[in-house]
């Protein structure tokens, strides 16, 4: 079946509904996407770093697709389920998963669970669900891991890419802080996890700081050093034709090694996106918060506008 559109009225505008049918999984997502040695893989290495990293109890993969993961995870001893939007992609869930799998939406609401992963998922929801979407999983759990594409303007299905510090603040405004130490570049480079948090806001402005200071300084080398194998390769290729296949062998190594740096700084580039969103969101929360702080002083007198501070700071952290 291949991929189809459906349309509806929004707001006078007719908007496309993509439809994840067989078409889509056999052409839309790089590799065929089905069951094949390429994605079973995939899913095995990152079951590997949930179950280490989190040792779950109970994991929701939101956007399960063919259960690939859920399957992984069943395997290692996770409580695993999955749900997602396409009726075909359920259709092929392994039967020794199938009724851990089902149809359904991430605006619907679910039960609690330990851990929910979302890789590859929620910029396919269309702009007017993203925030209800984001509510809802965050209402399920404590720790949500997310990779969402940042730049991938180009499939027709993503109708609802983000930089990554635009789902940074989405889930702070649900209480998620992002683990800015913690690198889960085995799934994406831009891959996250977020927790529900309750700090100080000097705290979180003190983490996020270090967290922008290091990567923008990872980020400078890593540019330095794919200049560095640019020029390299530059050299190389105005050298006379003689020792060509050392020449070949030295050309192929830096050619990997520049793969190899470009895909860091992608990641790099993406965690440093995310610190400074959140740090500008974190000064303006200080900035409202000083200007509330200055009415209640110029409105209250004495000891109650002492009293009213106390609380406002309370509240604050």
């Amino acid at each position: 079946m291949a991929e189809q559109a459906t349309s509806e009225r929004n707001g006078g505008a007719e908007a496309a509904i993509p439809e994840y049918g067989r078409y889509y999984y056999q052409h839309d997502c790089g590799v065929p996407y089905g069951r094949n040695e390429h994605w079973l893989r995939f899913f095995g290495e990152v079951a590997d770093g949930i179950v280490r990293d989190f040792h779950p109890t109970t994991v929701l993969d939101a956007g399960c697709a063919m259960g690939f993961l859920v399957e992984a995870l069943r395997e290692r001893g996770v409580e695993a389920w999955g749900i997602d939007v396409s009726e075909y992609a359920i259709s092929q869930v392994h039967d020794s998963v199938r009724e851990h799998c089902r149809v359904g939406s991430l605006v619907e609401p679910t039960r609690r669970y330990d851990l929910i992963v979302s890789i590859e998922v929620v910029e396919h929801i269309p702009k007017a669900e993203t925030d209800r979407a984001i509510a809802n999983l965050c209402a399920a759990t404590d720790r949500l891991l997310l990779s969402t594409s940042p730049s991938d303007y180009g499939e027709a299905t993503h109708l609802n890419v983000q930089p990554p510090e635009a789902w940074s603040a989405a889930l702070a405004r649900e209480g998620f802080l992002r683990d800015v130490e913690r690198d889960i570049s085995y799934i994406t480079p831009w891959a996250a996890l977020y927790e529900r948090a309750e700090e100080p806001l000097a705290e979180t402005v003190r983490r996020y700081d270090r967290a922008w200071w290091r990567l923008r300084h990872e980020s400078l080398e890593l540019r330095r050093s794919l200049l560095a194998a640019h020029e390299r390769l530059a050299e190389l290729e105005e050298r006379p034709d003689e020792n060509r296949s050392e020449l070949q062998a030295e050309v192929d190594r830096l050619g990997e090694e520049v793969l190899r740096l470009r895909d860091h700084l992608v990641g790099r580039d993406a965690e440093l996106g995310a610190a400074q969103g959140r740090l500008a969101q974190l000064e303006d929360e200080s900035r409202r918060f000083a200007g509330a702080a200055r009415r209640l002083q110029a409105k209250i007198p004495g000891g109650a506008r002492l009293a009213a501070l106390s609380r406002l700071r309370s509240r604050r952290g």
